[in-house]
């Protein structure tokens, strides 16, 4: 074990199921966040996420994986992994100050001969720029005493088929020796391919540009929708006939908005890294701005059916960003609550992996108070659900923010619907 300690600062989304992996490949782990709660869970094999895998994964590896709220020990392994939060402020400005707070507690008990490798998304010039000058505080210098990689995340919760030792890696280094651990190390814990890249810079770029490429193409779909709403085309019929192309075509869907910590905030990492060096990325700023109208254009869709929202009791399906997960980061499902609730609707909302958040303790309670319906999270719960409830219960409209649910059985019991583009 003397060569296969490691650290990973950030035990969240990312930094949890690695610590996961990593122990399970044989190595002991440090695990360090600053949130004592989540330290005593890992400590006790008890996950913070609902991830029933990683949920498992963690019981496994209890005693392996060493968490704590103190960056002291870190003198004792070989390689350090950064996986801390990298989000936008409210005016979508990059916020880099969970980075380097953990930059600055690395720097104290930095030793030589150790690998940093950050995973946390960046926009480019951030190693060179920032990572670099503050981990060089501590008296050793890149290249010569430590060693300095940037290695992107790739991490889909609830994937069943792409888990995270199975997904190719890119990354780059400061040095090509420091390239050269990092890619032995990746090595040791996935089984997929690992590509090196000449420029740093290029790594840094790579994660921003998956993430836009994929805001860019679902503002195009959400655009669509909106405009085949007043031509009467069902947008899905389209992208059914699209997608029978063998080339040239790949199928993006519309919804009530972008969630997540990458689609949604990635694009402004690199929209203000260009402004900054004389750039105007337009069509990336169309593209947010387009997603960020979504959940506004969900609500006026059930606007556009009854004259005032004013006191009509409206039923809000999940508040998570995406289906069969927990995380409401960046979730349009919020904004759509938070847009009823201005206009003095009374919300009742359900998501059954977020019970404390959830204003009632069931789907059949929630039915039974709203006369209107908007479905924001396609859990399984609410696309599997009985739709006769939905008759038993006289919901009148529903919205369905994720084009999930059966629009001919809907309209056949009587329903109102509406989606997104259908």
């Amino acid at each position: 074990m003397e060569n296969k300690k490691i650290a990973i600062i950030g035990l969240g989304y990312v930094g949890l199921p690695l610590a996961c992996l990593c122990a399970r490949k044989g190595y002991y782990v440090l695990g360090i966040d600053k949130n004592p709660k989540i330290v005593n869970l890992v400590n006790q094999g008890v996950s913070h996420i609902k991830d029933k895998k990683l949920e498992i994964e963690l019981r496994k590896q209890k005693g392996k994986i060493k968490a704590t709220t103190s960056f002291q020990n870190l003198s004792k392994v070989n390689y350090i992994i950064v996986c801390v939060p990298t989000p936008v402020n409210n005016n979508h400005k990059p916020d880099l100050k969970p980075l380097k707070s953990a930059l600055k507690g690395i720097s104290k008990f930095l030793k030589k001969g150790q690998l940093v490798i950050i995973e946390s998304t960046i926009y480019p010039g951030t190693t060179e720029e920032i990572v670099k000058p503050i981990l060089e505080e501590s008296g050793l210098k890149v290249g010569k005493d430590f060693f300095l990689a940037h290695c992107p995340e790739r991490i889909d919760p609830g994937n069943k088929r792409w888990s995270l030792d199975k997904i190719p890696r890119v990354l780059g280094a400061i040095t090509k020796e420091g390239k050269k651990k990092a890619t032995k190390f990746y090595k040791s814990i996935i089984n997929a391919e690992i590509l090196e890249l000449n420029s740093i810079k290029a790594v840094e770029a790579v994660k921003i540009t998956e993430n836009t490429f994929r805001d860019v193409n679902i503002a195009f779909i959400n655009e669509l929708a909106k405009s085949f709403d007043k031509f009467d085309i069902d947008i899905i019929e389209v992208i059914r006939g699209a997608s029978t192309k063998p080339f040239g075509f790949m199928p993006f869907y519309p919804g009530c908005g972008v969630g997540g910590h990458c689609i949604p905030v990635d694009p402004y990492y690199l929209i203000e890294k260009a402004k900054g060096i004389g750039f105007n990325h337009k069509f990336l700023k169309l593209a947010r701005m387009i997603n960020n109208s979504m959940p506004a254009y969900t609500v006026s869709l059930l606007e556009s059916k009854i004259d005032n929202l004013k006191d009509k009791k409206i039923g809000v399906l999940g508040l998570s960003y995406k289906a069969d997960v927990d995380d409401t980061r960046e979730s349009p499902a919020l904004k759509i609550r938070e847009i009823l609730e201005e206009k003095k609707a009374k919300v009742f909302v359900f998501d059954p992996f977020i019970p404390e958040k959830s204003s009632v303790s069931s789907l059949e309670e929630l039915l039974k108070k709203v006369d209107y319906l908007i479905l924001a999270t396609d859990h399984r719960e609410f696309k599997d659900m009985d739709l006769e409830k939905l008759k038993e219960n006289k919901i009148k409209i529903i919205i369905d923010g994720r084009n999930c649910l059966n629009k001919e059985k809907i309209k056949s019991l009587g329903i109102e619907y509406k989606g997104i583009g259908r």
